[in-house]
């Protein structure tokens, strides 16, 4: 963490605003200016960031209520207010660490002054637990540990009450970083264990709902698809003790209803707000619109159904795109078009421009030489949380291939239900995905989305170079000469093979009136420990 202070005093001051009726929904105590209040239209479905199937926005939980050992540090950022800093490592709940000549064996000291909520010293032993769970429970937070070759328990020791050592297979360039990010957070072993049971020994139910930390913020309640409320930590010594007491994060599905209750001043902050909101709302209060790095918004074609695992479709849906269109009406010229670039690959730059444009005559081409030229019916799936961009996309989508001959039927899901079915049963045959890399390097979003099994590869794609190329580079340094040759191998595969169709890379955009210390964060959700109300 670094100096929250001195971040607010450089952010720009908000439009004031009176309270107005949006508080009623709120408990009294909500209008302090010791209180923010939030809306957004995601939905938080579970406090356990290691709980199958938990959705994206229950990620903030992970960051405001637990520690990592250590954290980024803190730049300004390309849209206004701060961003976190990939070169930059901080302590945490680490007081200092060290790494052994060879890269193999990292040294962590603990704070001896840390504690959990319930007054027990967090140690080492609470450390290695955390990480025996992380990659022990499989899904997400176990491929994610492995990231960074953190695999095994028996990687993992607690040496005495503040010394915790991880002993790598292999040096990386990602084990470091990869502490950073949500998921290998710290838990109250003690407390875990006394609610787990034979059947879950690692509390995945109890955790799910009640957190057990030591982060700046404790979940005071929580009521699924309504509301969140943080309360400050106050023995909290992870980083600068927050401004804000109490955090409401209030769940608003209608993207016009946040508009109007930020722009009121009923609310101090709307959180992901679509990108058409976000150039009007400019004009009158704070917007931060933040490029999300290493993300693309791109259309899936799902390797499991069969039409698309002719190579002919998956290239004319690719040129019957209506790209303009939708980089326009779905992100309303705000973040980075991925279409009409060179086939030539010369950089290992990414995100990057596809060879693909929206041609009709080339893709009714491909579809006439492919098994499927009289057409086929096909459900193309959106997530309702993400209706601000995929509707629009979805729709302009659905006319376009209807152009050559496949019939699109559009399926709404809820959000809670959402990444249950597109990543974790990968179940969906067509459909709009929005996988961002937390590590900002190629091979780290090759790892998540290319690679078959791995959770981000919704399309279900295997293909065996593309499986080699990711296991030689991912902990590769990235000055090897060996590194940039291999990365553009890989883009030429997928970008052949087309599982994923790039259309844009998003812009992630909060409007703030009456709040400060904004920062972005890679994984998309609200940091709220840095924050204060104007």
């Amino acid at each position: 963490m670094t100096d929250f202070q001195a971040r607010r005093n450089l952010l720009k001051i908000g439009a004031s605003a009176s309270a107005l009726p949006f508080l009623k929904w709120m408990p009294a105590s909500a209008q302090g200016s010791d209180t923010l209040v939030v809306v957004t239209g995601q939905t938080i479905n579970s406090l356990d960031l290691h709980r199958s199937g938990t959705s994206r926005a229950s990620y903030q939980v992970g960051v405001n209520c637990y520690d990592r050992l250590v954290s980024f540090g803190t730049k300004e950022a390309v849209g206004g207010g701060y961003s976190y800093d990939y070169s930059v490592i901080e302590p945490e709940l680490a007081e200092s660490w060290t790494v052994s000549d060879d890269g193999l064996v990292l040294t962590f000291k603990i704070k001896p002054n840390a504690k959990f909520w319930d007054g027990r010293a967090v140690t080492a032993a609470d450390v290695k637990w955390s990480f025996d769970r992380a990659v022990s429970v499989g899904g997400f937070p176990t491929v994610q540990m492995k990231a960074g070759g953190l695999e095994r328990p028996d990687q993992f020791e607690a040496i005495d009450e503040v010394t915790f050592v991880i002993t790598l297979d292999r040096p990386s360039k990602l084990t470091i970083p990869d502490l950073a990010v949500p998921v290998p957070y710290i838990m109250n072993s003690v407390e875990a264990l006394e609610n787990a049971t034979e059947e879950d020994p690692w509390a995945l139910e109890y955790l799910h709902t009640t957190p057990a930390g030591s982060g700046a913020f404790k979940v005071a309640r929580w009521t699924p698809g309504e509301q969140l409320v943080y309360e400050r930590n106050d023995d909290w010594v992870g980083g600068p003790l927050p401004a804000l007491k109490r955090v409401v994060v209030r769940e608003v599905p209608s993207p016009a209803t946040q508009r109007a209750l930020v722009e009121r001043g009923d609310v101090q902050m709307a959180f992901g707000i679509p990108d058409k909101d976000a150039a009007e709302l400019a004009e009158t209060i704070d917007v931060f619109s933040t490029p999300v790095e290493n993300c693309i918004h791109c259309l899936c074609p799902n390797f499991s159904f069969e039409p698309f695992q002719d190579a002919n479709v998956r290239k004319a849906i690719a040129y019957a795109i209506p790209y303009d269109d939708i980089f326009q009406a779905a992100a309303y010229g705000r973040g980075l078009p991925l279409y009409g670039g060179e086939e030539e690959i010369t950089d290992i730059a990414w995100p990057r421009k596809t060879q693909y444009y929206t041609d009709l005559a080339i893709a009714k081409e491909y579809m006439a030489a492919s098994d499927y030229a009289e057409g086929f019916e096909v459900p193309l799936s959106i997530s309702l949380d993400l209706a601000s961009w995929m509707e629009p996309t979805a729709l302009l989508i659905q006319e376009a291939l209807g152009k050559i001959g496949i019939t699109v039927e559009i399926e709404k899901i809820p959000g809670a239900n959402w990444r249950t079915a597109v990543l974790v049963e990968k179940r969906l045959p067509l459909h709009l995905e929005n996988f961002g890399g937390w590590l900002n390097t190629p091979d780290y979003y090759f790892f998540w989305a290319y690679q078959h099994g791995h959770l981000f590869n919704s399309s279900n794609y295997l293909n065996q170079e593309i499986e080699d190329l990711v296991n030689a580079t991912l902990h590769m340094p990235m000055d090897d000469p060996e590194y940039a040759p291999k990365i553009k191998r890989m883009f030429e595969i997928v970008l052949d093979d087309l599982p994923r169709i790039p259309l844009y890379q998003p812009a992630l955009n909060v409007a703030a009136n009456g709040a400060n210390g904004y920062e972005f964060w890679f994984h998309r959700q609200l940091d709220v420990r840095p924050i204060t109300r104007t």
